[in-house]
């Protein structure tokens, strides 16, 4: 199934996720409030920026399962997430991205190889998923990878439509 037949609901209760975005090259990212890489928002707005005049978003989806990092509801991640961070990027619901309530674009993009060659669990928050505008999964990018790396970069630019 394409990434963009999945769908998820956004933090305002309207019908989001990466169907919303057909034709558009997306970073799908796992996020939480209080993870030690929160830091990371900072990057992946830089490259929102970047490349959203070209076919391009980030996309966070919040979830809470690796040590409570993401207790809040969408109120308040909202408003954490644009206050403190300046994110500008479409958000969705808090979904669990491991286990056997996982949402079900998960159970696809855990089938995505990261750069050693393993699928499976996402291991923890900030892992990145590039999708193509064609729905199809590009590129897994693990916790420790930032999102303004040059491999990321590379990658975002060759998945760009057009």
């Amino acid at each position: 199934m394409p990434i963009t037949d999945h769908t998820i609901g956004g933090l305002d209760g309207a019908p989001l996720g990466p169907g919303a975005y057909r034709g558009t090259a997306m970073l799908v990212v796992n996020v939480a409030a209080t993870c030690g890489r929160t830091s990371q928002w900072t990057g992946l707005e830089q490259v929102q920026m970047r490349f959203a005049d070209r076919g391009f978003t980030v996309i966070g989806v919040p979830r809470n399962q690796f040590g409570g990092q993401e207790p809040g509801n969408a109120e308040e991640i909202q408003t954490f997430c644009s206050t403190t961070c300046g994110v500008s990027s479409p958000m969705t619901d808090k979904v669990e991205v491991n286990g056997p309530s996982r949402h079900t674009l998960f159970t696809d993009l855990a089938a995505v190889p990261d750069t050693d060659g393993e699928t499976g669990d996402v291991q923890w928050t900030y892992e990145q998923f590039l999708v193509s505008p064609a729905g199809e999964l590009c590129r897994r990018f693990r916790t420790g990878v930032e999102p303004e790396s040059p491999e990321v970069v590379e990658a975002i630019e060759a998945a760009l439509p057009g």
